[in-house]
C-alpha cells in the first residue's frame, strides 16, 4: 500500500516493529529495515531468497566513523560524493549493527542519500536503515511502482519522485590503496 499521509511517522512505526519498508531514494526504491534488527534484516533475506552483506544509510557522512574505520584522506574524499548517488565500501568496526549486515565480511557498504525523504526519516529514526535494491535475488531491480505494488503487495511503500531511469548508486571500494569502482551506478566518479 502506498503512504501519503504522516509518512515519517509511518515509516518509523514499521521500523519499529520490525516491518519492511519500500522507499523513494535519489537513485532506486529501497527496500529497508533497521539495520539493527536482526529479526528484521531475516526478513529481508527470506524475502530476496539470499544472504549476503548489506548496506546501510545514514543521515550524514559524520556518522561514518560509528560504523567504519575510515582515513582523512578517504573522508575528504567523500565528503565530496555524499550525500549522493555512491554506495561507500569501509572497512568495518564494531557497532549496534546486526551482524546480519556484514555476513561474516569485514567490509561495510554505506549510502547517505541525497533524497530529503530519506533523511528526514534517518534524522527522527536515529538509527542506520538497510538500503537494498527491491527485487528477488536473480532479478533485475524493480523501480516501476505499479511493479513494485503488484510485486511486493504486503509491503508499505513510500513513494515519490525517482530517477525511472536509474541504474542505481556507484559502488566505491575505499579498502584498498587505489579506490576502486565495483558498481558503475548513476554516481559519476573522478580520481
Amino acid at each position: 500500500m502506498i503512504i501519503q499521509n504522516d509518512r515519517i511517522d509511518h515509516a518509523i512505526k514499521n521500523l519499529e516493529d520490525s516491518n519492511m519498508i519500500i522507499y523513494e531514494t535519489d537513485t532506486l526504491y529501497g527496500l529497508g529495515v533497521d539495520a539493527t534488527n536482526s529479526i528484521a534484516i531475516n526478513k529481508i533475506n527470506e524475502l530476496k531468497k539470499r544472504k549476503t552483506p548489506l548496506s546501510i544509510m545514514l543521515k550524514s557522512i559524520d556518522e561514518i566513523e560509528h560504523y567504519a574505520i575510515i582515513k582523512k584522506n578517504d573522508f575528504n574524499s567523500i565528503e565530496k560524493l555524499l550525500p549522493g548517488p555512491f554506495t561507500i565500501l569501509l572497512k568495518s568496526k564494531p557497532s549496534n549493527l546486526s551482524v546480519l549486515v556484514e555476513q561474516n565480511s569485514n567490509k561495510i557498504g554505506i549510502r547517505v542519500p541525497n533524497n530529503k525523504f530519506c533523511l528526514d526519516l534517518l534524522k527522527q529514526y536515529n538509527k542506520p536503515i538497510i538500503t537494498t535494491s527491491v527485487n528477488l535475488h536473480g532479478q533485475k531491480a524493480l523501480n516501476n511502482i505499479d511493479e513494485i505494488k503488484k510485486t511486493f503487495f504486503n509491503i508499505d511503500i513510500y513513494a515519490g519522485n525517482i530517477n525511472n531511469k536509474s541504474k542505481g548508486s556507484t559502488i566505491l571500494d575505499f579498502t584498498e590503496v587505489e579506490t576502486k569502482i565495483i558498481r558503475q551506478g548513476d554516481g559519476i566518479y573522478k580520481r
